[in-house]
This record gives C-alpha cells, sequence and structure tokens, in this order.
C-alpha cells in the first residue's frame, strides 16, 4: 500500500491599485520555486489589480513538526 502524499500550501496577492509588475510576478515564483514550491493557481481576485498566486509543496515531517510548535 502507497502513502497518500500530503501537501503545504502557500497564498500570496501581490501589486497595488495600479497592477502588479511581471517582474514582481517572476521574482516571486522564482523565489518559491528555490524553496520547492509549486504554483497551482494565479488569478487576479475579482475588481481587483492585484494577483494571487497558491502553490503547494509535499509537507515533510520537519514542516509538520514546525506547524505543531507554538
Amino acid at each position: 500500500m502507497t502513502e497518500n502524499t500530503l501537501w503545504e500550501y502557500q497564498v500570496l496577492t501581490i501589486g497595488n491599485v495600479f497592477g502588479t509588475k511581471d517582474e514582481q510576478i517572476l521574482a516571486t515564483l522564482n523565489e518559491w520555486g528555490e524553496q520547492g514550491w509549486e504554483a497551482v493557481s494565479v488569478y487576479t481576485p475579482s475588481q481587483s489589480s492585484k494577483v494571487t498566486i497558491v502553490a503547494k509543496r509535499p509537507l515533510t515531517a520537519t514542516a509538520r513538526r514546525r506547524r505543531s510548535m507554538p
């Protein structure tokens, strides 16, 4: 029997009322990629000029311990 992969998620909305620069999106995605995150969704919230990025990565035992600490 195989164990199901557990995931942790991260969500970030970037930009301002004037929009979001491609460079800002690229920098965020590259930084997250180096940390093992994979973008699963990038969207513009309703009536906004900002961009929301949703990412996931496998939940490790280390991350699990860190989450359970106060």
